[in-house]
């Protein structure tokens, strides 16, 4: 009888070493992490040119909108609206062409200088004057919609014409930017239509307020 406690002690004992030697369970396996997004080679250039095109146009809507709803604000004739579009149009899009060609010129420089200290040859870098023609083109594009409808628009509806056209305008400019850089959409309309409607806002303000004092 005085065995049966030392067998069951062995027993236990066997036991619990068969417990603390099983293998554990194979871990979980870590959650799919987003893949990065790959920007080289053609895809950056790609994304570069689509950058610049929408930011242009981007500008464009938005300067030569707020430009005629200031002078709307101020007179209802059509000739001194049509004008101050135009030239708006003219300077705002020789602006963005300079800009664009500087900037490009600048970081090909940068990158000329770079490849040459590291003894790498030389790649196909973008081109400045494609990005600055570009540029312009873009923000011509954009600033006809807003000129467009206030000078074809009958004066009682104009203003309300244009804003709608700009809002349509600002609304594809924004899910093209969101969609170049895999953003959320919603987030980027509302940001860059709540920006168009503010400088449309605030330009028609100063503009009635001047016109009232010099009228």
């Amino acid at each position: 009888m005085g065995s049966l406690p030392f067998v069951a002690g062995c027993a236990i004992r066997d036991q619990d070493r068969g417990m603390s030697e099983t293998p554990p369970a194979a871990a979980a396996p870590a959650a799919s992490q987003p893949t990065p997004l790959d920007v080289s080679g053609s895809d950056a250039g790609l994304l570069n040119k689509l950058r610049a095109a929408v930011l242009g146009a981007n500008d464009g809507i938005v300067s030569i909108a707020g430009m005629v709803m200031g002078v709307a604000g101020a007179t209802t004739d059509s000739v001194s609206i049509l004008v101050a579009g135009i030239a708006g149009l003219v300077a705002g899009a020789l602006s963005m062409a300079v800009g664009e060609y500087v900037s490009v010129s600048a970081q090909r420089d940068s990158e000329r200088a770079l490849l040459a200290r590291e003894g790498r040859p030389a790649q196909q870098l973008i081109s400045a004057w494609a990005a600055a023609g570009a540029s312009m083109a873009a923000f011509t594009a954009g600033a006809l919609v807003p000129l467009l409808a206030m000078v074809l628009t009958p004066p009682a509806f104009r203003v309300a014409a244009t804003v709608a056209a700009v809002v349509v305008a600002l609304s594809l400019t924004g899910y093209l930017s969101a969609r170049a850089g895999r953003a959320p959409a919603g987030v980027a309309v509302a940001r860059v239509i709540t920006g168009g409607l503010l400088a449309m806002a605030i330009t028609y303000g100063i503009g009635a307020l001047v016109g009232t004092q010099l009228g």
